[in-house]
């Protein structure tokens, strides 16, 4: 069985691969591996969003329930990943119709990131995203994030 350039030198075989997509050269493409990795792609980006949304959920939440150990850290960490998934939405708008699922992944992140940095016991976080995805992105919610340290 012959090793394929896709399988030795990766970066080699996408130089390749996008040399022949731009002279034309149809038949010299590796379709089976375009396919698999043009698929990665998206699937990527929807886990960057979900992983971001978890992130921001996360913080919310620590935010919310241990407001005595705020800090410009995580203030600073919602505003850099509301402006990332807002990024990330205006770059690939189609995104927008993958952000129900991704709320529900990324709610579970958001939990596992407060049981894993906190003392806060699951039974007294929520079962379901308090935060609506309007609030997620408004860099305004909530009423006091904008409090300086």
């Amino acid at each position: 069985m012959e090793t394929s350039l896709y399988e030795t030198d990766f970066y080699g075989w996408t130089m390749q691969q996008s040399k022949l997509l731009a002279l034309g050269k149809l038949d010299g493409l590796d379709l089976a591996n375009l396919i698999e990795e043009i698929e990665f792609l998206g699937k990527h980006k929807q886990q960057e969003l979900s992983n971001r949304l978890g992130v921001l959920i996360g913080h919310l939440l620590k935010w919310q329930y241990q407001p005595q150990k705020r800090s410009r850290s995580w203030q600073v960490t919602i505003q850099l990943q509301r402006e990332e998934i807002n990024d990330l939405l205006a770059d690939n708008p189609s995104l927008k119709s993958y952000l129900d699922k991704a709320l529900l992944k990324a709610f579970r992140l958001g939990l596992a990131l407060i049981l894993s940095e906190t003392p806060i016991k699951k039974s007294l976080l929520p079962d379901v995203c308090p935060y609506s995805l309007e609030q997620l992105l408004d860099c305004n919610y909530p009423d006091d994030i904008d409090v300086e340290f």
